[in-house]
């Protein structure tokens, strides 16, 4: 029985399961592949937010460098499944990323703030995983990799909790952040059948 014990992310209302780390561990090359999908999907998500909110001086400046980042681990992640022969191809997503999103309300400034936090959440959960998959994996440099991609994880995440901050009061930042916490936890209680970063 593989442990899931890691330092807990305080926003995180439940640890990650010893389930999915045997899940992941023992279909690494597809959750290398979904972990490829992850990286171009987060890149675009703070385009996205660039685009639609370009008057926001700070934010455009900080998703620029998240962007940047995202991409040049989706190159890497590619050069993983290069060496692996694994080809690129499309993969049926769990719910988890839907799920938030639905979360996201319509008007704004609503919409503006749980873009933040939504994908804060997201990227707090890959922190995890990866550490996760650092930890436990079986072969060594793919082991060293996931551990050198959890620093840049957990700047991201903190860079949307700053972002929130600057924007809204802390105190509705708080509230809106439990709430959707609850339901990012909700979501992951059941395994997703098929392996994923955030199955």
């Amino acid at each position: 029985m593989l442990s899931s014990a890691l330092p807990t992310i305080n926003i995180l209302k439940q640890p990650t399961s010893s389930a999915w780390v045997e899940q992941a561990i023992s279909n690494l090359d597809i959750i290398l592949l979904d972990h490829a999908q992850c990286e171009r999907k987060a890149a675009g998500v703070a385009l996205n937010l660039i685009f639609r909110y370009p008057s926001n001086a700070k934010m455009v400046r900080e998703l620029t460098k998240i962007a940047r980042e995202e991409l040049e681990h989706f190159e890497q992640v590619n050069q993983w499944l290069e060496d692996r022969n694994i080809p690129m191809r499309p993969l049926t997503p769990p719910p988890y990323g839907a799920g938030l999103k639905a979360q996201i309300r319509p008007k704004e400034p609503d919409r503006f703030l749980d873009s933040l936090l939504v994908s804060g959440l997201i990227e707090a959960r890959s922190h995890e995983r990866l550490g996760l998959l650092a930890t436990h994996c079986p072969e060594p440099k793919l082991a060293k990799f996931y551990h050198g991609l959890m620093a840049s994880e957990a700047r991201h995440y903190g860079t949307y909790w700053v972002l929130a901050d600057t924007y809204f009061l802390r105190e509705i930042v708080a509230k809106r952040l439990e709430e959707l916490a609850i339901i990012e936890s909700e979501l992951l209680v059941n395994l997703h059948p098929e392996p994923r970063i955030h199955s």
